[in-house]
């Protein structure tokens, strides 16, 4: 690692102590008075053309008032947040509103317009679901109305007929044989539905080929809990009543592979999951 010259830190530290100082509007008197230091010694820290540096119990002051780490201040980092705002900004526990039309989930999708999106969904993918069947699911299991989902749904289904997203889903089988056979969560689901719910998947898989990709797999298996990657900047695990979100590099890119390895592991590729569901859609009797 290059030895980095004084006067060529005390460069850095001035300016980047000045950037910080106009981002939060503080002044050289409310720093000095904030660090327990004359406003002179605040002049000779910003005044260009001088090697002075700061001890090293008025750089951490100076860090901890301008709520950055005192690495970024004096060059040795790039990144201006404390380590333990690294630590907060890479992991987040969010709550989970039982709902596709959850606020947060809105604006991750919002944020990640243009890139891929991966999802597992926990039930069938809620981008997918119809009126009638968001009707069933929110008013019998969550005492609510569909509309604030429906319209959710609608503008994440945009995002894909738009080609503003590419969107691959992996599904569990599984879920799909209990979804037709109307049994376990779907105990008391009209047969109708489940057959107009099954049309739409067949229709989007057909229509908006190849941005939407679905995969089905065997989750006797492979498993996978309920998962969103957001692009290559964030992934999502939804674990019921929260969501666990991570930003950091590594997290989402071994989501990524978990989710690639899904796909590569499924039993019905996206080419061949429209003839499957049009057999799934024929053996729906009435009950």
């Amino acid at each position: 690692m290059k030895i980095m010259d004084k006067r060529d830190r005390a460069v850095v530290f001035r300016d980047r102590l000045a950037v910080q100082m106009a981002v939060l509007g503080m002044n050289r008197s409310a720093l000095a008075r904030a660090t327990g230091v004359d406003r002179s010694t605040v002049a000779q820290l910003l005044s260009e053309g001088t090697a002075r540096l700061p001890n090293a119990h008025l750089a951490a002051e100076c860090a901890r008032v301008l709520g950055v780490s005192s690495d970024w201040l004096l060059g040795l980092s790039d990144r201006p947040e404390r380590p333990g705002d690294v630590l907060a900004a890479a992991v987040t526990v969010t709550e989970a509103a039982r709902s596709s039309a959850d606020a947060q989930l809105h604006e991750w999708h919002r944020e990640a317009a243009g890139y891929k999106i991966r999802h597992v969904p926990a039930t069938l993918p809620d981008v997918l679901k119809t009126k009638a069947m968001l009707g069933w699911e929110y008013q019998r299991h969550l005492g609510k109305t569909p509309e604030q989902a429906i319209g959710a749904m609608q503008d994440r289904y945009l995002l894909i007929g738009e080609h503003m997203s590419d969107y691959e889903i992996g599904i569990s089988m599984g879920e799909l044989r209990a979804f037709a056979s109307g049994t376990g969560y779907y105990d008391g689901l009209a047969a109708d539905i489940r057959r107009e719910q099954v049309d739409a998947m067949i229709e989007a898989g057909e229509s908006l080929y190849p941005s939407l990709r679905l995969f089905l797999y065997d989750s006797r298996r492979m498993f996978s809990a309920p998962v969103t990657v957001f692009g290559s900047f964030l992934g999502v695990v939804y674990v019921g009543r929260f969501y666990l979100a991570f930003r950091s590099r590594d997290r989402v890119r071994s989501l990524t592979e978990h989710f690639d390895g899904l796909v590569r592991e499924a039993e019905i590729g996206s080419r061949g999951v429209v003839p499957w569901l049009q057999a799934l859609r024929d053996g729906i009797e009435d009950g």
